[in-house]
Formats: C-alpha cells, sequence, structure tokens
C-alpha cells in the first residue's frame, strides 16, 4: 500500500532531485562526493553495502564456532554492546525461536545494576559465553561489563570479542588469550553492522542460519542497485522520508511485522544517528501503539512493514501511508539492507552525511566530567512544568534510566499512550543509556522540536566495577546527569522528572 496524499509531491521532487544526481548508482560506487566533499567518514563507512557477499566468506568459520559452543555445553551467549552492537543481536533474541541444542541468546546494554546483577546470577560462569562488542574497543559500558564478567569467571576462555582491528579490545583478546577474536571490516560504521560479524557472530552462536540471513540480504541487492523507484524499495523509502521532512512530516512512524517487531528498535538507531544533525533529520517513533487517526498530528509519515490493517483508516484519514511486504525473519537480511540504503539516499536528499555522529560525543564528555568531578544535584521538575510546553509538531521523548526487564517500562509505556492522546504529538521511550548510542545524535543535533522527561530509577544495591573507583550505579546516574546537562546547552526543553509523576499521568 502507497498512499502519500500530502507528500507525495515532496516525494517526487526528492526522487527527482536523487534522479538527477544519479544517486543510486553514485552510492553502490562509493562516491563520497554523493554526500559531501571531504571524504573524511564517508569513504571509510561504505563497507555495508557488499558485507552480506563478503562475510558469506566466513560461514564455515562462524559455523564451526557456533559447533564448538554446542561441544562444550554452553547455554548461554551474552552479548555485551551498546547501540549498533547490541541492536541487531536483540532484534535476532527476540524474533527467532530458541534453536533446539543451542544456546540462548542474551544482550547486555544497561548499566542498571539490577539488571547486570541479574545476568550474572542467571548466566552462570560454567555454562556462559560472553561476546564483548564494540567497534571502537573502548565502549565505557562494555569495557565495565567485561570486568564485571572476568571477575565472575575468572576464566578469559569464556570471553569473545568482535571488534575492529588493531583495537585496545583486539590487542587485549590476543594477549589475554580469550576465546575468539572476530575483527570487523573497519569500513563499517556501527548502525550499519548487523550484516557484518557484530549481527553474525550472535546469530551463529544462537543457532540461526546465518547462509539464509544473508542470502535474504544478497538476493535484494540487484534491485536495490536499479535507479527505477518502483524496483528499487529503498530508493522508494529514502524519498519517502525525505520527502516527508521536507513536508514538515518528519515523524516517521514505525508499524512492524509482531514476529519481527523488535526491528524498530534497530530502525530508530540506523534513522536517529544517520539523519539528526544540523537542525534536521527524520525522527524516528518506534513501538508506540497504533490508535485512531484522531491521536495523530499532521507530522506523521506511517511507515508499515509486513500487512498491518490498521493503516487502512490511518490512510483514508489523509495520513501518508507507505509498506513493505515482509515474511518476517525469512527477509530479515533483505530489510536490513532496505533499509540502510534508504537511509543513505535519505541523507543525500537532506543534504547531510548520514555516515557522521557530530554530537553524540557531547554526552560522553559529559559523562566523564561527572565521574571525575562527581554527581550534581539534579532538581527534579514537574511533568505537567514540560507537557506545558508542548505544540503542534513536538515530540515527547521519555528517557527511562531503569531495568529494562522491570515491569515498570510497560507503566512507562502506558504513561506514553496517555500523552500522545492528549496531546495528539508523537512520543519515544529510550532506556538509558541504551538510547544514548541510538537516538542521542537525533537529541542534540536534528530538529529542536523534542521535549525530554528523564527518569531515574533508584539502585537499592549496587555492582561494582573492578578496576574503577566508582559502580554501575554512579556510572548510570553520571549518564543521566551528563545527557541532561548536554540537552539543556543545547536550549532544549529537559528535565528530570518523578517516576510517580510521570505515571501519574496514565492514571
Amino acid at each position: 500500500m502507497e498512499t502519500l496524499g500530502p507528500i507525495a509531491d515532496p516525494v517526487a521532487a526528492a526522487l527527482d532531485d536523487l534522479a538527477d544526481r544519479r544517486a543510486v548508482e553514485r552510492l553502490w560506487n562509493r562516491d563520497h562526493t554523493l554526500f559531501q566533499d571531504d571524504p573524511t567518514e564517508v569513504a571509510d563507512r561504505l563497507g555495508w553495502l557488499d558485507v552480506a557477499a563478503d562475510m558469506a566468506a566466513h560461514e564455515d568459520r562462524l559455523r564451526t564456532f557456533a559447533e564448538a559452543l554446542v561441544a562444550d555445553d554452553v547455554e548461554h551467549v551474552v552479548v555485551m554492546g551498546m547501540g549498533g552492537s547490541s541492536l541487531f543481536p536483540e532484534v535476532l533474541a527476540r524474533s527467532f525461536a530458541p534453536v533446539a541444542g543451542h544456546p540462548e541468546l542474551r544482550v547486555l546494554d544497561t548499566t542498571d545494576p539490577a539488571a547486570v546483577a541479574r545476568l550474572t546470577h542467571e548466566c552462570p560462569p560454567d555454562d556462559s559465553v560472553f561476546v564483548a562488542s564494540s567497534k571502537s574497543g573502548g565502549t565505557i559500558e562494555t569495557l565495565s561489563h567485561l570486568a564485571v564478567i572476568l571477575d565472575h569467571t575468572g576464566d578469559p576462555g569464556r570471553v569473545v570479542v568482535v571488534t575492529d582491528p588493531g583495537s585496545s579490545l583486539a590487542e587485549r583478546a590476543a594477549t589475554e588469550r580469550f576465546r575468539a577474536l572476530f575483527e570487523n571490516p573497519a569500513d563499517i560504521g556501527g548502525r550499519y553492522s548487523a550484516l557484518s560479524f557484530f549481527g553474525l557472530v550472535p546469530a551463529a552462536a544462537a543457532g540461526l542460519d546465518v547462509g539464509a540471513l544473508l542470502a535474504s540480504a544478497t538476493g535484494a541487492t540487484p534491485a536495490l542497485r536499479e535507479p527505477d523507484p518502483v524496483v528499487n524499495a529503498g530508493l522508494a523509502l529514502g524519498a519517502v522520508m525525505a520527502g516527508g521532512v521536507r513536508a514538515g512530516r518528519d515523524k516517521l512512524t514505525l508499524v512492524v511485522d509482531g514476529e519481527i517487531d523488535t526491528f524498530a528498535l534497530w530502525i530508530e538507531q540506523l534513522v536517529a544517528e544517520s539523519t539528526g544533525k544540523a537542525g534536521t533529520g527524520v525522527v524516528p517513533i518506534a513501538g508506540e501503539r497504533l490508535g485512531p487517526p484522531d491521536v495523530y498530528g499532521d507530522d506523521r509519515v506511517f511507515v508499515g512493514i509486513g500487512e498491518h490493517h490498521g493503516l487502512d483508516p490511518l490512510a483514508a484519514a489523509g495520513h501518508p501511508v507507505f509498506s513493505l511486504p515482509s515474511s518476517g525473519t525469512t527477509t530479515l537480511g533483505e530489510q536490513v539492507l532496505i533499509w540502510e540504503v534508504a537511509t543513505a539516499l535519505c541523507g543525500a536528499a537532506l543534504g547531510i552525511n548520514p555516515f557522521d555522529q557530530p554530537n553524540v560525543a557531547e554526552a560522553k564528555a559529559a559523562t566523564n566530567d561527572v565521574l571525575a568531578r562527581g554527581p550534581g544535584e539534579v532538581e527534579r521538575v514537574t511533568v505537567a512544568s514540560l507537557l506545558d510546553g508542548v505544540g503542534p509538531g513536538d515530540y515527547v521523548a521519555i528517557q527511562a534510566y531503569v531495568d529494562p526487564e522491570d515491569g515498570v517500562v510497560d507503566a512507562i509505556e502506558d504513561a506514553r499512550t496517555e500523552i500522545r492522546d492528549r496531546l495528539r504529538v508523537a512520543t519515544t521511550v529510550g532506556l538509558g543509556p541504551r538510547f544514548l548510542h541510538s537516538t542521542g545524535q537525533l537529541h542534540k543535533g536534528g530538529p529542536a522540536t523534542g521535549v525530554f522527561l528523564q527518569v531515574v530509577g533508584d539502585d537499592p544495591a549496587d555492582v561494582a566495577i573492578p578496576g574503577r573507583d566508582f559502580g554501575f550505579s554512579a556510572l548510570k546516574h553520571a549518564q543521566a546527569e551528563g545527557d541532561l546537562r548536554t540537552l539543556r546547552a543545547h536550549g532544549l526543553r529537559a528535565g528530570r522528572v518523578a517516576l510517580d509523576d510521570l505515571l501519574a499521568v496514565a492514571r
């Protein structure tokens, strides 16, 4: 289904522009001038275009790795990563049924001490393997997780590393004799790395069919190289995204097939971090419950993946709707490549570099400053005081530094839905610090239309980080304080609110 309505003309203009610039051809030829004259953070970020075909050469190694896990009676494989290193493994873990005889796949991408403690309790050293995934090798969350796990297991042979060649983490894997080291192609950015070792090592470990995942992507490649938007779903989708921004409909609302609904979190990171910069960008709305037409403003574009009859009344009411066919997990590799191509071409249409992240380092620096100087006093504000300033075209972002498996997350989603219905604005929920590696770039560098409600859960018990003079609770609170400080430095509407105050919205 394609009912573009009010964005039909801007989408057509975006397609004409991309055609005039031979954008599809230049993308596949790795022409960095499609995005900017300077090759920095473009020329060395296009390895994802061919990675599925390249990774096919490593299928035997991945199969041998997986067979060794089974032979060693490994029951749990835990991916320790953030952003691009964790979100696609999360999609795999939630989308595919467990494969008999193979380990359970889990993901640790939080600094909440309760979550860290629970995982070390539920994944005993004798039957678990831990995958430390970090492109840079220096991600503070992943290194903190690794320190705890090495203390927990006492055995470096229980650790697998996925990282770029030459990183400090790669050096540790060799010198400390970790179980395995997978060095990823360096010309792939984190958010475009799903079909590289960052996604395939966890997939293989869980017993999934890596060959089928790669074949799904390589099978889609010929169509994605065509300059015809009727054939090239990535080109058509990229134009829809860019046309929506040009028409003031920059809230890309994702409605995803239930079998792979977690895929929306991966799309959210890809789109937000790639396009949210220079004061513009697409604001992806993932996981928002589908409602009737009258709860939405005129700033939405809906993209459905798979069949969703709830989109029909939205299209009938005049909202732009674009749909992509899906066969669930069978076509997951294809969906990855479609969205990567679409996001890159959207960046070209918007005149931005979709491969850099100019604002991400700000929150990291602020976090380090808090850790060095000690926490400051963060005064709470009321939810009402922040929501009173929300107007048409804004979005409300709830940033929740809580245990991802706590039931409070469902209650926060209830509050989110009530805010959407009451104010008719787009809403997001980001779990901290995961969202710092996902939507954080958009929050600071994208359109200044966000209103940010930060919630930080209490930590009745902490977990120490070996080799550090702070534990996970202090790290979590420093990340929250650092991000809030950064948002306010950009002049954005942001405040810390009490959890009970937020949940009262839905009562």
